[in-house]
């Protein structure tokens, strides 16, 4: 074994797919990329997120307490990370990237039409936001775009490298 630097130890642990995060206060959409997530519980399905107080998006969710979690697909990979290198505080995420904003139906943060999957949520834990920036939310309304069957992730692996999801192992199990 060689010793690996604690910067390093996220790469090993990242959670999920690489997310798109919207939100809307004061009349404007906002989108952010997302890596830091997971499921917390099934049913109501809860997912804690980080969201960097230094980020835009943070205050918006912060404020209004809602948001939508878009699942893109491999072939938004280079708008995916576009949306993340840049700040919706100093341009219109949706429009310079080229996503389109679609009315969501219990909360005001807007979907992705691009995305083959996207999550309407509340805000339902904050206690742990002022010293991690983290948030519980529950997911109030689901949609999944019936035309992308199988569609692949990105997944983060640090520094500009990413994966994307592979072969799927079948191997019985009493989880859901």
């Amino acid at each position: 074994m060689k010793e690996l630097p604690l910067a390093e130890v996220y790469k090993l642990i990242e959670p999920g797919p690489v997310v798109l995060l919207t939100t809307a206060a004061r009349g404007r959409a906002n989108v952010m990329a997302m890596s830091w997530h997971m499921m917390v519980e099934f049913t109501p399905p809860l997912i804690a997120c980080i969201v960097s107080s230094a980020d835009f998006s943070f205050g918006a969710l912060r404020t209004t307490k809602e948001c939508v979690i878009a699942i893109p697909a491999v072939a938004l990979a280079e708008k995916v990370v576009a949306v993340g290198n840049c700040s919706g505080e100093e341009v219109d995420k949706f429009s310079t990237v080229g996503l389109t904003p679609v009315p969501a139906a219990l909360v005001q943060a807007p979907l992705v039409a691009e995305c083959f999957a996207n999550l309407e949520c509340r805000v339902v834990e904050t206690r742990l936001v002022n010293r991690f920036n983290l948030f519980v939310l529950e997911v109030v309304k689901a949609w999944r775009d019936p035309a992308q069957k199988a569609p692949r992730t990105i997944h983060h692996r640090g520094y500009g490298t990413f994966s994307v999801d592979g072969e799927e192992l079948k191997i019985a199990s009493r989880m859901p």
